[in-house]
């Protein structure tokens, strides 16, 4: 008895919500019809959706389709603040400009984006075929696939989405010819150097390695830097983003660079596992080669945070290359 009164509670719970914006929509949004006439069908993971042609309240799910927005020129009235990492408005700062929150990616206020009348709805994550349905009801929305190593797929989609398409292209044509001015700097040492990233999570007390498929490991391949041979021979499947290490395999870290992004949230854990004789081993820290960046652009992220990615390569990886010559000389 108390599973089907469970069973039958949700269902109403889901049945109230969705007629609560039904009846918000009509009461307090303008004619979507009769507002934007004309549209594009674009085609999306949960469906196909007819989008306006000029969509000037867009509202974003998550951060990265809040990169990718904020990264074609337009600003999203709404945008859901990050659950996991530091937030992208740490790095993107005057780009921002007023952005309500909406809550927190996959916690949403959905009075709040009721308030906000937007006209366009993006998601790459953080939203279910329930949460699909309910959303477009208040605006048209949209979904696509964020893959760490293939974030260019999204964000052309998002480019295609804004009918900025072109914009997009130009965009990771001078991302790539970044790489390529990169790769020409470090010259013929790129074939030797092993570089290593590791994050300091805010709610789990064990750093992690990101694998040769997470994003910011996806950016050193295409320069064409390896990670050490002891973490790519970990991970062979290409949804596994991460290792979690205990003290005891710390010394999976070690590597000729080692970038260790920190959550606002793990400072005092990263500070405690530097105090310990096992970190001190590493050679990477002995050689001073250990380098704190941010964890709001090195996690995960799309055009902004792989330019960023690439700035802090720039700055590290030169200086290494020429002492290392010197050494050899």
């Amino acid at each position: 008895m108390k599973k089907h009164f469970y069973y039958y509670l949700q269902l109403f719970v889901a049945i109230a919500v969705s007629c609560f914006i039904t009846i918000a929509c009509h009461s307090n949004l303008p004619d979507r019809a009769s507002s934007n006439s004309e549209c594009r069908l674009i085609k999306h993971e949960l469906g196909e959706t007819c989008i306006p042609l000029n969509p000037q309240r867009i509202v974003v799910t998550d951060q990265v389709a809040l990169e990718d927005v904020i990264a074609l020129g337009l600003k999203p009235i709404g945008a859901a603040d990050t659950a996991y990492v530091a937030s992208k408005s740490i790095f993107l700062k005057s780009k921002m400009g007023n952005v309500n929150y909406i809550g927190k990616e996959h916690q949403f206020n959905l009075e709040k984006i009721l308030d906000l009348h937007p006209d366009l709805i993006i998601s790459l994550f953080g939203i279910n075929s329930a949460t699909y349905q309910l959303f477009s009801k208040i605006a048209p929305t949209v979904q696509f696939k964020y893959v760490h190593a293939k974030w260019q797929e999204s964000f052309r989609q998002i480019g295609k989405v804004l009918d900025k398409a072109e914009q997009a292209e130009k965009l990771l044509a001078e991302y790539e010819q970044r790489l390529t001015k990169l790769r020409i700097t470090l010259n013929n040492q790129i074939n030797t150097l092993k570089v290593s990233v590791s994050r300091f999570h805010g709610q789990v007390q064990l750093p992690e390695f990101r694998s040769q498929f997470s994003f910011p490991g996806s950016i050193l391949q295409e320069v064409g830097i390896s990670m050490p041979n002891a973490q790519s021979q970990l991970i062979k499947n290409p949804n596994d983003t991460l290792v979690i290490l205990n003290l005891e395999r710390i010394d999976l870290l070690d590597a000729d660079i080692l970038f260790v992004a920190v959550d606002p949230g793990a400072r005092e854990l990263f500070q405690k596992y530097q105090n310990t004789r096992l970190w001190k081993t590493l050679n990477v820290v002995q050689n001073q080669r250990a380098y704190s960046v941010d964890s709001s652009y090195w996690i995960f992220g799309s055009i902004l945070s792989a330019n960023a990615i690439v700035d802090d390569l720039f700055k590290y990886l030169p200086s290494f290359v020429s002492k290392t010559l010197r050494a050899k000389a």
